[in-house]
């Protein structure tokens, strides 16, 4: 399958990312990459500050499952609370299928908020050896907008940023 597009799923279709976000990490490429594809470091970072991941399940292969679901803090409003609200109010379930792995340079992965088929959202992950860093880069595309799309760098940017802390923890 395709990056979204408004519906397609032609790979000639695909439109520009509506998200495309670089950061440098002061860790090596695979380093960096198996804190993105083990399920024993994801929950550790994922998600905007805050955020907790009580379910991370990653089958890290072409047509392998992911699914991830994000908690909202207690008593904290984040921008994309209540447009992705699960069905306790502070659950952000996403669940969707890898469809390239090329270790450790490339993730992509289709995927479905709230397990919705019209919430879609394509995500591209490389991560480029820089002279024993790694400059990692996420593009996704949406087929629907929202609050939470467009606060979705706000997310990301926090979420890199507890990336970077769990690194230096390692």
């Amino acid at each position: 399958m395709a990056a979204p597009d408004a519906g397609a799923s032609n790979a000639a279709t695909r439109k520009a990312p509506d998200l495309a976000l670089t950061r440098v990490f002061d860790a090596p490429r695979e380093v960096v990459f198996k804190v993105w594809t083990d399920p024993r470091h994801v929950p550790q970072w994922w998600g905007p500050r805050g955020f907790t991941n009580p379910v991370c399940e990653l089958d890290v292969r072409p047509g392998g499952a992911i699914r991830i679901v994000m908690r909202a803090p207690d008593g904290t409003e984040y921008p994309m609370r209540g447009v992705f609200r699960g069905p306790d109010g502070n659950d952000y379930p996403f669940d969707g299928v890898f469809v390239e792995v090329i270790e450790p340079e490339r993730l992509v992965f289709d995927g479905a908020i709230l397990g919705d088929p019209n919430k879609r959202v394509w995500t591209e992950v490389t991560f480029v050896d820089s002279e024993g860093k790694t400059k990692v880069t996420v593009r996704q595309v949406y087929s629907f907008e929202s609050d939470a799309t467009r606060g979705a760098p706000i997310g990301w940017n926090q979420q890199f940023d507890r990336l970077v802390e769990y690194l230096v923890r390692l």
